[in-house]
């Protein structure tokens, strides 16, 4: 099923990572997206079925809307746990209490940057972060403290904050790559740190975004340094760039690391597509996982070995429920020829397919696209 050789195994580390998915919240901040309560609700039942451990239902106090999704959502019997998402503010607090949310994100700027912006000093919102965390631990709330643009944030600030958070009351701590800035040695290395910071009882997850392409790289590193949980999305989705892809980041674990996730890799694609439907924009066709044309091949090179699938895939497309095919174009050779006319049971002997292949690739060059299973039916027929 997954045909990657051996340069990876001395890099194998085993053992499992939680899956906590940020679609409902940080997802829809996609530029345009707006999904309604039972939109969010299906899609919330997708990510269950799905594997996803934990799920994000929203920040209750964003709209009426959102508040509606995170009750709905947090009644529905799912077996994920279901969390919420607070600002380190009393009504945002009050806001889970009052919905009895019983496990939340808390978040709050950590950065010089984002605190010279917004106005406000360290200590002020050390005081805020802190006073936050004891209403949770009070009110019973399972606290997850998230510092907001922690990646940029001064290094002793950082330490400074996460060990008081933890000592306040948080239960688990995210180290937060807001703006996808780090590379995946950096967050290595402030993850690892973190963990050594809030000790080993306290659970460290990693939350990136992908503004240099990076996400599913530094998720990986953050797991290979200690992180227990891995942030994303569905689909990648989320503001600028968008968040890590937990499709992505299970495969990727899993195949190159030997590290499991609850993710039912099989059911990712249609999830895929729902959420996509929902949502509406469009993918890449080659996006790893769950682009249309992994598993379609064109080029009549690699047609010539479309039969022995380890020689053309890194993993095979039972693995996520893809089906594999030859499309005809350009690019096509004479086993793509072969190969398309027994799959439509058409008669085409050897001597004729060079000048079959000849009109494929002449309709494919000035279609500048590919051919559908009729025009290759009228173009062998006539």
């Amino acid at each position: 099923m997954i045909w990657t050789g051996e340069l990876n195994d001395a890099y194998r580390r085993g053992g499992a990572v939680g899956l906590y998915d940020t679609t409902l919240r940080d997802g829809e901040q996609t530029v345009g997206v707006v999904l309604d309560p039972e939109e969010k609700l299906e899609i919330a039942r997708l990510l269950d079925e799905l594997g996803i451990d934990r799920i994000e239902a929203g920040f209750p106090r964003v709209s009426q809307d959102d508040w509606d999704a995170v009750r709905l959502i947090s009644e529905a019997g799912l077996r994920a746990e279901v969390w919420g998402f607070s600002r380190a503010v009393p009504a945002d607090l009050e806001a889970l209490v009052e919905l009895g949310v019983r496990a939340s994100v808390i978040e709050s700027p950590i950065s010089d940057l984002k605190l010279d912006a917004i106005g406000v000093g360290r200590e002020k919102m050390l005081d805020r972060i802190t006073s936050a965390m004891r209403f949770a631990a009070e009110n019973g709330i399972h606290a997850a403290f998230f510092g907001v643009d922690s990646t940029r944030a001064q290094p002793d600030f950082y330490e400074q904050v996460y060990k008081a958070a933890v000592e306040a009351g948080a239960k688990e701590v995210a180290v937060v790559d807001t703006l996808g800035i780090a590379s995946p040695e950096a967050v290595a290395d402030l993850v690892g740190r973190t963990v050594e910071w809030v000790g080993s009882d306290v659970p460290v997850h990693f939350h990136g975004h992908n503004d240099f392409g990076l996400a599913t790289a530094a998720a990986v590193a953050a797991v290979k340094a200690g992180a227990r949980w891995v942030h994303g999305t569905i689909n990648g989705m989320g503001e600028r760039a968008g968040n890590a892809n937990l499709g992505e980041v299970a495969l990727a674990l899993r195949a190159l690391y030997g590290v499991e996730s609850n993710l039912r890799l099989d059911r990712v694609r249609e999830v895929s597509e729902r959420v996509r439907e929902l949502s509406g924009y469009e993918l890449e066709p080659w996006k790893p996982v769950t682009g249309e044309t992994l598993f379609r091949r064109e080029s009549g090179a690699v047609a010539s070995q479309f039969h022995d699938p380890p020689s053309i895939e890194p993993y095979s497309s039972e693995l996520v429920d893809a089906e594999r095919g030859i499309v005809l174009g350009k690019k096509s050779g004479l086993d793509s020829i072969r190969i398309k006319a027994e799959e439509l049971g058409l008669d085409v002997p050897e001597e004729r397919r060079a000048a079959v292949l000849a009109r494929v690739k002449e309709l494919g060059t000035r279609k500048r696209g590919l051919l559908d299973d009729d025009e290759f039916r009228s173009l062998v027929d006539g």
